[in-house]
């Protein structure tokens, strides 16, 4: 069956079902989001010929029934909430329910279907030992969160709950640190040589190189253009007629931005490369905001080109290279 005559589906993700909407089925039907809803779901699929499978990102919610059908050989995607209810707006769908949200998904799927650069919605998900890292980075962001709301949370607070306050703190940095103690084991253990490529720029520390092995499995196999835009600083374009907008980077994997935000900033102090960048945007007349976005993104872009040629960092190679 050629790609323009396969059928797709949607898959409208919740904690304890899903609702799937298939193209030659009038009625959506939900199944529980259990492995037992995987099956009923496979058979479905199957008998319908169906290949190409949309479902949106909700928190790792899908990554159960987004595995396993990868695994039976289907094409699938996962997007980004905000792509859908962009989506759903422009198609008039004004009411939200699990099943309109399945139908939605699947129109969306179609679109996607008969696009020219189908393939690049198409992402493996991650392997086993990336999934579990992941999971780890996941902890680690949620106890920073926790850590930082409780500090933010002491001085303000009356005297008599201090004792409190700064126990759940302990409890917090301690299970931090046994946490980071754990990533650092694993990643020696399951990904030693692409750790070592990362942490040797200056900038990338421990908690940016987990977050890129982790959330980025497309690192080093991606082009620099196109690495920027699924994190989410590439420059882009709003004109329309004689109006010319200023460029602004939005989208992407925003938990991923924040880890190389740290890092550029870090690399604008202390590696010689971001360093001398940042200094001549800025001396160039570009505000700070937008010359420290713009390390991020060689940053990221350096990285790419590390992993995909296994190339040492090198400063006066990558001054010149990205």
């Amino acid at each position: 069956m050629s790609v323009s005559n396969q059928r797709c589906a949607g898959i409208d993700v919740s904690k304890s079902t899903l609702d799937i909407a298939i193209s030659n089925i009038a009625q959506s039907f939900t199944v529980p989001n259990e492995n037992g809803g995987f099956n009923q779901i496979l058979k479905e699929l199957k008998r319908n010929e169906t290949q190409l499978i949309l479902m949106e990102a909700t928190g790792g919610l899908e990554s159960g029934v987004a595995g396993y059908l990868q695994s039976e050989g289907f094409d699938v995607v996962v997007i980004n909430p905000r792509q859908a209810r962009d989506f759903a707006r422009a198609m008039g769908y004004l009411a939200k329910t699990d099943q309109i949200d399945a139908r939605v998904l699947l129109q969306m799927a179609k679109v996607i279907n008969q696009h020219p650069e189908r393939e690049k919605y198409i992402r493996p998900l991650p392997d086993a030992h990336r999934q579990l890292l992941a999971a780890m980075v996941v902890i680690r962001r949620q106890l920073t969160i926790m850590l930082t709301a409780e500090r933010n949370r002491l001085h303000p607070s009356h005297p008599q709950n201090h004792e409190s306050i700064r126990f759940i703190i302990s409890v917090l940095k301690s299970e931090m640190a046994r946490i980071e103690a754990e990533m650092s084991a694993y990643i020696s253990k399951n990904f030693s040589e692409l750790s070592a490529l990362l942490s040797a720029v200056k900038g990338v520390g421990a908690a940016t190189v987990a977050v890129l092995l982790a959330e980025v499995p497309e690192l080093g196999t991606l082009s620099q253009r196109e690495i920027s835009a699924l994190i989410g600083v590439a420059p882009v374009n709003r004109d329309s007629g004689t109006m010319r907008g200023r460029r602004t980077v939005f989208g992407g994997r925003a938990s991923v931005r924040t880890a190389l935000y740290m890092s550029a900033l870090v690399g604008t102090r202390h590696n010689p490369v971001i360093k001398e960048f940042y200094t001549r945007l800025v001396a160039a007349g570009k505000p700070k905001k937008v010359a420290l976005t713009a390390c991020i993104r060689k940053l990221l872009t350096i990285l790419n080109a590390m992993l995909k040629n296994n190339e040492a960092w090198d400063p006066l190679y990558h001054q010149h290279a990205s």
